[in-house]
């Protein structure tokens, strides 16, 4: 059965209070944002253009409440992402107030950066130059390779045992690992846990195996490709730092062809001209 026919007249009325709905909405939303209105007045607000708006719509205008913010809200609320003001419960206003009573208290979780790309791109030069920044924390990597000349433990790498890697794969304390040239390298997840909850922005510097076990785990984690600016400049790199065989140089090579073509699976991919321009990238992909 179809839809009576609108006349002229009723159809024009019709669009008339649409554009006076969005109007309305536009204020309130605006007057949330600038803070002259509280977002518990809206519940209070009995138009029926306010009733029908998005609880999504109206938490994003409420200042220093980003996406990230809101997707926290609903997922620790339960509330439907599609509920409107209007469908908003009495319970379900108690537990939106106790989060912005949170937010108040509790720092907002950082981002994880996963860091990833072919040998010699430059990717530790690039995290070390993250460090400078208070709201970074650059995960270190747990290993069982030989520690190289001027290395630290617990400062380049947590060098361990193969019995004691194993031992942390056993016991699911690894967010990722994997083994290259005869040694594992892996990231123990505590410690990211803690510095994401701090507040603090974490990178994780991994190859691309690992990159791929993160993004199966954390599907808020962002992923970055580091390329070089050509393959001879990569060559280059790798062949001058002197740190390889030439078995292990030719395995590192043959790999890095192979990453470099699974650069389309990251979220960005940023290109290793200058290392200060990429730190400056990663510092905004933070931000966003």
């Amino acid at each position: 059965m179809l839809p009576p026919k609108l006349s002229n007249e009723a159809r024009s009325a019709a669009g008339m209070k649409a554009v006076k709905a969005r109007q309305d909405r536009a204020v309130v939303k605006k007057s949330i944002s600038d803070g002259a209105l509280s977002f518990f007045d809206l519940f209070n607000d009995q138009r029926e253009c306010i009733q029908r708006m998005k609880l999504m719509e109206a938490l994003n205008c409420v200042p220093g409440v980003g996406e990230k913010r809101v997707n926290i809200i609903f997922e620790r609320t339960g509330i439907s992402r599609s509920r409107r003001i209007g469908g908003v419960g009495k319970k379900q206003r108690e537990l939106l107030r106790e989060e912005f009573l949170l937010m108040k208290t509790a720092p907002m979780p950082g981002k994880l950066l996963v860091v990833s790309g072919p040998s010699g791109v430059g990717k530790s030069t690039i995290t070390k130059g993250l460090q400078n920044f208070d709201n970074f924390w650059v995960s270190i990597s747990a290993t069982t390779r030989y520690m190289r000349e001027g290395e630290v433990d617990g400062k380049d790498y947590l060098f361990v045992t193969n019995e004691q890697f194993d031992q942390m794969v056993e016991n699911n304390e690894l967010l990722e690992w994997a083994e290259f040239t005869g040694a594992k390298y892996g990231t123990p997840a505590l410690p990211v846990t803690k510095a994401l909850e701090r507040g603090l922005n974490v990178v994780l510097e991994i190859e691309l195996n690992g990159a791929r076990q993160i993004r199966k785990k954390v599907k808020e984690a962002v992923l970055i490709f580091i390329e070089p600016p050509s393959w001879i400049e990569l060559e280059s790199r790798l062949v001058n730092r002197g740190t390889e065989s030439s078995h292990s140089l030719e395995m590192r090579l043959n790999k890095a062809k192979e990453e470099l073509k699974a650069a389309s699976e990251f979220d960005f991919v940023l290109v290793n001209t200058k290392v200060e321009q990429v730190v400056q990238e990663l510092v905004s992909l933070a931000l966003r």
